[in-house]
């Protein structure tokens, strides 16, 4: 069995990019416990503030593999910062994330998943339905993006950018979903409420019968609420540590 280079760079950077390192590695460990992971495709990145570097995970590593110290930095570019790092990264991941990246500053997370229930409410035509409470924080700022392939040519970041403007869920066609977020935990909390919202819908569609949907008058006033539940004491604060220690308790090597 292959065995993985190990590293350690707890010391060797600072402690804003530790702190940020430890958070974005049990990011990826919760998408595998979600079972949000596709083998070792999607990602997560997040922007160091005050620099213009990026971390994001290693290419050819599962969710559960993924530590603190194996993350790898990159430029805006998609070259690795450090030249003695023995890992890769994913061009075609990277397309989707560079272009985020380079226009939304204060939103330093994104996170990319090909869920079944994010596909599939991604390839109907409707999209996503006011038929839950998790729908109406997604739909209170939700943006779509249509499939043009795999995600590698430079000409389609212009279009998503367009695409996502300030908005903070996407439903990518044909393919899946991102979310942004202001840290790590409000971009989970974002796509655990968009992957609820799809998960409802798809049930609630499989009964048969006719749904009940929410006004849009709810829908417009749920912006403000849901920058209260996910942004304050009620949200990203309060879930993300909690998290965090989930993923303490499951297997601390992700803070390695």
């Amino acid at each position: 069995m292959q065995q993985l280079p190990k590293l350690d760079l707890k010391n060797k950077v600072s402690a804003q990019e530790w702190q940020l390192r430890v958070d974005l590695a049990a990011c990826y460990r919760l998408l595998q416990m979600h079972g949000w992971d596709d083998l070792i495709h999607t990602h997560i990145s997040v922007c160091i503030p005050g620099t213009e570097h990026i971390l994001i995970n290693a290419f050819g590593l599962a969710f559960e593999e993924i530590t603190a110290s194996n993350l790898v930095k990159i430029d805006i570019k998609g070259n690795i910062i450090d030249k003695d790092c023995p890992f890769e990264i994913n061009p075609a991941g990277f397309t989707i994330h560079s272009a985020v990246h380079e226009v939304r500053h204060d939103d330093i997370c994104a996170l990319h998943v090909h869920t079944n229930e994010t596909i599939a409410v991604a390839s109907v035509e409707e999209g996503l339905l006011p038929l839950s409470q998790y729908s109406m924080f997604a739909l209170a700022s939700m943006s779509y993006h249509d499939y043009e392939g795999l995600a590698v040519n430079d000409d389609e970041k212009l279009r998503l950018q367009n695409d996502l403007g300030d908005k903070n869920f996407m439903l990518l066609r044909n393919h899946g979903a991102l979310t942004m977020g202001k840290t790590i935990g409000d971009a989970f909390m974002h796509m655990y409420d968009l992957t609820r919202a799809c998960q409802i819908q798809l049930q609630v569609m499989a009964t048969g019968m006719k749904p009940i949907y929410a006004p849009q008058s709810i829908i417009d006033g749920i912006k403000a609420q849901a920058n209260i539940v996910h942004d304050g004491e009620t949200g990203g604060q309060k879930a993300w540590p909690a998290m965090l220690r989930r993923v303490y308790r499951n297997d601390p090597t992700f803070a390695e």
